[in-house]
């Protein structure tokens, strides 16, 4: 990479580490860009004249003399409407064999909005996907994980909440994905005709695992432009922030750091709040809504990285397989909307919230029935209408192959309700009952 006049360099390391690389330098700002031997590096700490940067690519075969250059600004995105359809690297460079953006450069990490500037949320998201919009329902500048084991298929989900979606623009971050899963996007939203409305930023497992670290930024540095200068609805799906905080740790370990819970560095939640925390509902109509796949390791959620983000976050989504009809649906009990009331009942039709509260608790007293069929108790004909009504409100609602829209989804419940159960024991107002429970036997 050739250098410029004025440009600061450098050419005695004082130490390196396999991510890492230390020298005294003046005059250098956080999260600086540099070069050192021709590798792209950032400035990750500064104590007093002696500055840390991280190598993206490694330290391998940078030796004590290499040349350093710091390049006087931070990473850099250039926004555009060019940006829609298109597929870029970490660094915001194009991969999908199409031309460079023209546009407006924009440096990355920006502060998060002032809650002054801010609305509250009020529209409705909708997914498509039932076990979210009936009983999980999504709301416009909202920040909500995906909690999953690594073996479901949470991409799939993603992929499938990208098309469904009612929304202007979507932003996926991947990082750390396999081969097959970049391909497995890139060939759903092709196939689809969706590519005019979707942004993907890419981090794959060949490439280094600090560059995940910058995705998260790129993602939201785009939604920031469509959802300020356009008043565009933006959804942006991040996957896996697991593999996001594994580097993270990387980073920390390497600097010698102290870790904190699970080898984590102690600035975890800081770091992830720092994503989180540009959600944003806009008063002019645009927002930013993120939706975070977090994989649990061996289905733990009081890992670091779970647990932290519990605190950040406005609910989370919990996928898991429901043996009983071999599907992976979103656990209704495990799964929650912190905003979903601004929205249900007000932006959907007038029964779901008693519609929604009535299935999950038939639901609750289904699993009250299995634990009792388990060891060996009695069932009452309540109890074997309840199981039956389960398995087909998993089937037909919470799987998430469901697609649906919301009054779709409340009708398909009615007709639950009327197939198992009478009027008084569904525990509905009276009025909603005489409104819908004969729709529903139609």
């Amino acid at each position: 990479m050739a250098t410029k006049a004025f440009q600061k360099i450098y050419t005695k390391i004082t130490q390196i580490t396999k991510a890492t690389c230390s020298l005294k330098a003046t005059g250098v700002g956080f999260d600086e860009l540099a070069t050192v031997n021709g590798k792209l590096a950032q400035v990750v700490k500064i104590m007093g004249d002696e500055v840390t940067l991280q190598i993206f690519e490694g330290t391998e075969g940078i030796p004590s003399n290499a040349e350093v250059v710091f390049m006087g600004k931070a990473p850099t995105i250039k926004v555009s409407d060019q940006l829609a359809g298109r597929f870029f690297n970490a660094f915001g460079d194009p991969i999908d064999g199409g031309p460079e953006i023209e546009g407006t450069e924009v440096e990355i990490g920006g502060p998060s909005v002032n809650p002054v500037r801010r609305k509250q949320p009020s529209e409705l998201i909708a997914t498509g996907i039932a076990g979210i919009d009936l009983n999980n329902t999504l709301v416009s500048g909202q920040k909500i994980p995906f909690f999953a084991d690594p073996d479901q298929p949470f991409n799939e989900v993603m992929a499938n909440v990208a098309l469904r979606a009612e929304t202007d623009k979507i932003i996926l971050g991947g990082m750390g994905m396999t081969n097959d899963d970049y391909l497995y996007f890139k060939h759903v939203f092709s196939n689809a005709g969706a590519l005019d409305r979707i942004v993907c930023f890419m981090n794959t497992t060949e490439d280094p695992a600090v560059e995940r670290l910058l995705i998260p930024d790129m993602a939201l540095t785009s939604a920031e432009y469509f959802a300020v200068k356009k008043d565009e609805r933006v959804l942006v799906l991040l996957t896996d922030m697991t593999s996001y905080a594994d580097a993270l740790a990387i980073v920390s370990n390497r600097m010698d750091q102290i870790p904190s819970k699970d080898s984590m560095p102690g600035s975890l939640y800081s770091d992830l709040a720092k994503i989180y925390e540009k959600a944003v509902q806009f008063p002019s109509g645009g927002s930013i809504t993120i939706i975070a796949v977090t994989t649990l390791s061996g289905g733990d959620i009081t890992h670091a990285v779970p647990d932290n983000t519990g605190y950040i976050t406005e609910g989370q989504l919990f996928l898991r397989r429901d043996s009983d009809v071999g599907k992976v649906i979103v656990d209704p009990f495990r799964s929650l909307s912190r905003l979903k009331q601004l929205v249900i009942g007000k932006k959907t039709r007038k029964d779901h919230p008693q519609v929604m509260n009535a299935a999950v608790r038939l639901y609750a007293d289904a699993s009250n029935a299995k634990t009792k069929r388990e060891n060996g108790f009695d069932l009452t004909n309540y109890d074997e209408r309840t199981i039956s009504f389960a398995d087909e409100y998993s089937e037909n609602l919470l799987a998430i192959d469901v697609n649906l829209n919301t009054t779709e989804m409340l009708d398909e419940a009615w007709t639950l309700f009327g197939k198992y159960f009478r009027p008084e024991e569904v525990n509905i107002r009276h009025d909603l009952v005489e409104e819908f429970w004969k729709e529903s036997k139609e």
